[in-house]
């Protein structure tokens, strides 16, 4: 089927059906805000649609592969690889009214919501019954469950908890069709078939809409401490980390940060380091009181060659955590825009990456920041610079280009955690081989023989 480029006065007609009132916008200014994501792309929607039940959306999805209409679902659009950008144009389907807790089950340790929830709202509503739901992407005040499965978003407590895939038990999802189809649901372990709930995670709106979503809880850790140890040198600090690994403590969250977050930190206000100070591993572990407070006295016992250490038990860590979120803002002292990546190393490898990196910034006289989740080797790289500037511009694309090829070149993966969308689809055949993007173009042909569902994202 051809793909429509423009919306005729029959489709909508037939889409005002399906969405009166407030429900549908097509004034311009009103559809500006759905036409990006924090990947900072943009392509103007034709329509956006803001449907409150499932029905709705069947209708939507009829119609849309009927007549050929490119269909771009998305939530809060905090994604930073443009992931729900319309770059064909088409229908932007927005998900934040379907935003309802559906359930709670304390005894099954599962819950149940629509994809418009509030990742942070579901975690302080299942604490105050004693639960919790481990993911904790960055964007958790903001970003939603839905998106959140549709990127596999990780965050920093993947090195003991996972990521995303590892909460979702199972998907109510409405194909291009209009047909609703279940994977899985509230029971924990099912081997029934083909596993697609774990295919439908980290689609990114390729394959259906998510309405509907099983989520596994675990019990509340009783207490948690985090210490921040700070270094003279970055080889002081990875032998640190290899050694609380090696001790037999699995850390909820492990960060570290080198020399030019540091310095950008200090830049930003006052930090509570001594100058000499050249990186940091911040350090989360979390259990029994007991067993935390055993756990924080071996990694005291086991840091060498540091020049600060700071603890902080339950409530009060939060002014550690504080600093860890301070790097978003801080990072503008050093430009005024900023490319976003994410790249995966193999663990023992993550000295190697930060140090190749730096020396791309090097060549390219740009201020690079590169940092984050070493327990798994998931490093952020942010690229600060001036885009008013169009030289720099390009030398930032090269210098990416340069870091993703370091990245494979390590044994590792272009992206741990913020997806592909369109910000690495050029890049994508360097990583996965031909027949594993003929694979995926069959899959996607299964789930949208028409094509219409995010179309030019993924593969």
């Amino acid at each position: 089927m051809k793909i429509r480029d423009k919306l005729g006065r029959s489709q909508v007609k037939a889409l005002g059906e399906i969405f009166p009132g407030e429900s549908m916008t097509l004034v311009p200014a009103e559809m500006l805000i759905y036409g990006t994501d924090a990947g900072q792309r943009f392509s103007m929607p034709w329509v956006v649609v803001r449907p409150e039940n499932v029905w709705q959306i069947q209708k939507l999805m009829r119609l849309a592969t009927k007549e050929g209409i490119p269909v771009i679902p998305r939530a809060r659009g905090t994604n930073v690889v443009s992931a729900c950008v319309p770059e064909h144009g088409g229908i932007v389907l927005s998900c934040l009214k379907m935003n309802k807790i559906l359930s709670i089950g304390p005894q099954d340790f599962t819950a149940q919501v629509e994809p418009g929830v509030i990742t942070h709202d579901l975690q302080q509503k299942v604490k105050a019954l004693g639960l919790f739901y481990p993911p904790d992407p960055a964007s958790a005040r903001v970003s939603t469950i839905g998106g959140n499965i549709a990127t596999n978003a990780g965050g920093m407590g993947a090195v003991k908890y996972g990521v995303t895939r590892d909460y979702i038990l199972g998907l109510e999802v409405v194909l291009p069709s209009g047909e609703i189809i279940k994977t899985g649901g509230m029971v924990h372990k099912n081997v029934v078939g083909l596993d697609l709930t774990g295919l439908l995670v980290g689609s990114e709106g390729t394959l259906g809409i998510i309405v509907k979503a099983w989520l596994k809880l675990l019990p509340r850790p009783e207490s948690s401490a985090t210490a921040l140890v700070c270094f003279e040198n970055e080889d002081s600090a990875l032998a640190a980390a290899m050694d609380v690994a090696g001790s037999g403590i699995l850390p909820s969250a492990m960060e570290f940060l080198p020399s030019e977050v540091l310095g950008c930190l200090a830049a930003f206000g006052p930090v509570p380091w001594p100058e000499r100070s050249k990186s940091a591993l911040i350090i989360r572990v979390d259990g029994s009181r007991p067993c935390v407070e055993q756990e924080i006295k071996i990694i005291q016992s086991v840091m060498k060659n540091f020049v600060h250490m700071d603890l902080a038990m339950h409530e009060d860590e939060d002014r550690i955590w504080e600093i860890r979120r301070l790097i978003n803002p801080a990072s503008y002292t050093l430009g005024p825009h900023k490319v976003s990546d994410d790249v995966v190393v193999p663990r023992g490898k993550v000295l190697d990456a930060i140090q190749s990196i730096r020396r791309v910034s090097q060549k390219y006289g740009l201020h690079v920041l590169a940092f984050g989740h070493i327990g798994d080797g998931n490093i952020h790289v942010n690229y600060m610079y001036d885009a008013s500037d169009q030289s720099r511009h390009m030398e930032v694309d090269r210098a990416r280009q340069e870091v993703l090829r370091l990245t494979l070149d390590l044994g590792g993966s272009m992206s741990g955690e913020h997806g592909v969308g369109l910000s690495k689809k050029p890049f994508i055949s360097w990583q996965l081989g031909q027949g594993q993007l003929e694979i995926m173009r069959g899959i996607k042909k299964v789930f949208d023989p028409c094509e219409i569902l995010n179309p030019g994202k993924i593969c």
